[in-house]
């Protein structure tokens, strides 16, 4: 079942001559419990296919459907509500509250949502991504591998239709890197979960299940892992 498609994504900026064609056609799927990793050189459209995937930016032209519901049809509000409800975002620099604890950081989209906490769900989160023992700490106090973790428990709190994830191990060293994609790997593995993840890193896409190579705005190739 497919959770996301893409239908002829368009992304320019600019009017008249040279117009810059960020994306220039883009279509692909993604199905339910897949993991995706989205391949590029600077520059190539990588990032602003995934802000326009998470409703972050409107297209020029296309549609992007996320559990059949067609995201650039919806006003500004209730696309906020939708993204909020239904999209997990892990940002390269873990984007926690510093003056929230591990577990505030972690349930605050469900409280701003006005939503019940699943206490069992979020407790089991908790204990595969290791953070425990760190519920009640500050992010002042935590390593950057640690923050990581905190920001992909907080993006599957919410129990998202698809996880979004922005160069996720950018600003970490390579063995803290290895262990920040081996435990999305397992994230994707144990709850099912849906990911896109955007990497210009060779090496870093092979975790995925499936790698898509985009260049100068288009899909150049594709193709299945081993899942690392």
């Amino acid at each position: 079942m497919s959770v996301l498609r893409v239908d002829h994504l368009k992304k320019y900026y600019g009017k008249g001559h040279p117009v810059v064609k960020a994306l220039d056609g883009v279509s692909l799927t993604v199905e339910k419990g897949e993991f995706v990793a989205i391949v590029g050189t600077s520059g190539s459209g990588k990032s602003t296919l995934l802000h326009l995937l998470g409703g972050l930016d409107r297209a020029t032209e296309g549609k992007v459907y996320v559990d059949g519901n067609d995201i650039f049809s919806m006003n500004d509000e209730n696309l906020t509500i939708f993204r909020r409800r239904s999209v997990g975002f892990v940002f390269q620099s873990y984007n926690l509250i510093p003056i929230l604890n591990v577990y505030e950081n972690i349930v605050l989209p469900i409280e701003l949502d006005g939503a019940r906490v699943d206490e069992p769900y979020i407790d089991h989160i908790i204990g595969a991504l290791g953070l425990r023992e760190k519920i009640h700490s500050l992010p002042s106090s935590l390593s950057g591998g640690q923050q990581q973790r905190v920001a992909i428990a907080r993006a599957l709190a919410t129990k998202p239709s698809i996880l979004l994830a922005d160069e996720p191990t950018g600003n970490l060293d390579s063995k803290t890197s290895q262990e920040v994609l081996i435990l999305m790997k397992q994230m994707s593995d144990k709850f099912n979960q849906t990911m896109v993840m955007i990497t210009h890193n060779e090496e870093i896409a092979q975790t995925a299940d499936r790698v898509i190579r985009i260049e100068d705005g288009r899909i150049v190739s594709r193709s299945d892992t081993s899942g690392g």
